[in-house]
C-alpha cells in the first residue's frame, strides 16, 4: 500500500471525508462523528477550547457544544448517550461500549488496574472505600469536595486528596460514574443512576471477546493501523492486543497489509473504504484520535508532534498549545492558539509552516479556519502575533479575509 493511500484511508476512517452538514448541526451529526471516533478524550486544558469539544468542530464546523453536554450529562439516565470512563485516557464513550469495558472495571475492583495510590487505598483502607460509596449512595450527586466537607471518619487518610483517590478507585471499578461536570469538576453518583438501565442489563462478554471487539473498533476508527496503534486506541496491554489481533486475523476479520515506509506490519478491515481524494481544512486538537499517537502521526503525515504544555517556556519550540492544521491530505502547519476571552480575540501566538507546504495556499485556508474557530468560540477577532515562519503570510491572509 502506498503512503498516500494509507493517509486517505485513515482520514476517511476518522470522518474527514464525510460531507459537511448543509444546515444546523444536530445530534445526528454528533452521532456520526462518534461512530467514527468511538470516543472523545477529556482533558482539563482550556486555553483554546475543551478537548472533548474539538473533534466535532474539526469534522463538522461550528456547532453548539451543548450537544456533547446533553449527550453525556443529561438529567434522565435513559436518554444518556455517552458515559465517562477510561477509554483512551479519560474519555466520553458511547454507552453501548459499557459492556466492553466491564473487564477493566472488574480488574480495578480486584486492585489489578489503576495508579499506585488508587490500588493502595483499595488494599489498605477497604472500610474507607465502603464509607465513601455509602456517602455517594446517600448524598449523590456529589463532588469530592462536598464529600470531604461532610461527616468524616477518623484517621490520617481522610483529607481532600484521599477522598478524591477513593472516588477515583470507585470510578475506575465502575461503581460510581460521572453524572455531571461543574466548572469541569466531576460530580459523582452511583453508576446505576447514571448509565441507562437498558445498557446495564446487557450481558457482559468474556474478557477475550470484549478485547477482540475493542481492537475491531479501533481498526475501524484507524482505517489502517499497526498492532501498537490498535492497542493504544483503548489502552490495552500488549499481550491482550496481540492475542486479539491474532484471533481476528485467523478469523479473516482483520487483514495484514504492508504500507511502504512502515517498519511494522499494518492491518485493515475487509472492505475498508479508500477514497480517491480527501478535501478538508481543519484545526486538529492535540487529543484528537487522528494525531494522539505521535509515532503514528509521524508515519502517516511525516509530522513530528510534541505537545509542549509541560515544557518550560524558554525551551518550547512551537508554543504552549499547538494545533496541527489539516489541509486536504496533509498536516500543512501548526498554530499556538489562545482564546483571549477578556480581550475577545483568538490569538495565534505562533504559526509555523510544514516543509513542502505552500505558504500562500496554506495561510489562506488556515485564515478561513481560524475565522470559523473564532466565531465558534464567541470571539470577535483573530490576532496573529509575529512569531513563526508562517506568521507574516498568515497575518496578511487574516487581514484580507
Amino acid at each position: 500500500m502506498r503512503p498516500d493511500t494509507a493517509r486517505r484511508i485513515a482520514l476517511a476512517a476518522q470522518g474527514f471525508a464525510d460531507p459537511a452538514p448543509s444546515g444546523r448541526v444536530d445530534r445526528r451529526h454528533l452521532r456520526r462523528v462518534l461512530d467514527r471516533t468511538r470516543l472523545l478524550q477529556v482533558d482539563s486544558v482550556n486555553v483554546f477550547a475543551r478537548a472533548h469539544y474539538l473533534p466535532a468542530f474539526s469534522r463538522l464546523g461550528a456547532y453548539d457544544t451543548q450537544l456533547v453536554d446533553r449527550a453525556a450529562y443529561c438529567s434522565r439516565p435513559a436518554d444518556r448517550e455517552l458515559f465517562e470512563y477510561w477509554g483512551h485516557e479519560a474519555s466520553l464513550l458511547p454507552v453501548e461500549l459499557h459492556p466492553l469495558l466491564r473487564w477493566r472495571m472488574e480488574r480495578a475492583q480486584a486492585l489489578e488496574e489503576g495508579w499506585g495510590r488508587i490500588r493502595q487505598v483499595g488494599r489498605d483502607h477497604p472500610g474507607l472505600v465502603e464509607h465513601v460509596l455509602e456517602r455517594v449512595r446517600d448524598e449523590g450527586p456529589v463532588t469530592a469536595g462536598e464529600l470531604h466537607e461532610g461527616e468524616r471518619p477518623g484517621g490520617p487518610w481522610w483529607d481532600w486528596s484521599s477522598t478524591k483517590v477513593v472516588l477515583e478507585h470507585l470510578f475506575w471499578s465502575g461503581r460510581v460514574s460521572t453524572v455531571a461536570r461543574r466548572t469541569f469538576t466531576r460530580v459523582y453518583d452511583l453508576t446505576e443512576r447514571v448509565v441507562p438501565p437498558t445498557v446495564l442489563a446487557l450481558p457482559t462478554p468474556s474478557r477475550e471477546d470484549a478485547q477482540r471487539e475493542l481492537v475491531r473498533q479501533a481498526a475501524r476508527a484507524h482505517g489502517v493501523a499497526t498492532e501498537k496503534d490498535l492497542r493504544d486506541y483503548f489502552r490495552l496491554r500488549p499481550e491482550e492486543s496481540q492475542a486479539a489481533v491474532r484471533s481476528l486475523v485467523e478469523a479473516g476479520e482483520l487483514l495484514p497489509v504492508t504500507v511502504e515506509g512502515w517498519r511494522q506490519q499494518a492491518y485493515v478491515l475487509p472492505g475498508v473504504a479508500v477514497p480517491r481524494r480527501v478535501r478538508v481544512s481543519a484545526l486538529v486538537s492535540p487529543f484528537d484520535p487522528l494525531v494522539w499517537e505521535r509515532s503514528r502521526t509521524s508515519r502517516l503525515f511525516g509530522f513530528d508532534y510534541r505537545i509542549e504544555i509541560y515544557v518550560p517556556a524558554a525551551r518550547r519550540v512551537h508554543g504552549y498549545y499547538v494545533l496541527p492544521f489539516l489541509h486536504d491530505e496533509a498536516l500543512r502547519a501548526r498554530v499556538d492558539l489562545k482564546a483571549d476571552r477578556r480581550a475577545g480575540v483568538l490569538r495565534v501566538q505562533a504559526a509555523w509552516l510544514e516543509p513542502g507546504s505552500a505558504a500562500g495556499a496554506t495561510s489562506e485556508a488556515l485564515a478561513r479556519e481560524l475565522r470559523r474557530a473564532a466565531d465558534w468560540t464567541g470571539l470577535g477577532e483573530v490576532v496573529v502575533e509575529p512569531r513563526g515562519d508562517l506568521a507574516v503570510a498568515l497575518a496578511a491572509a487574516v487581514g484580507a479575509s
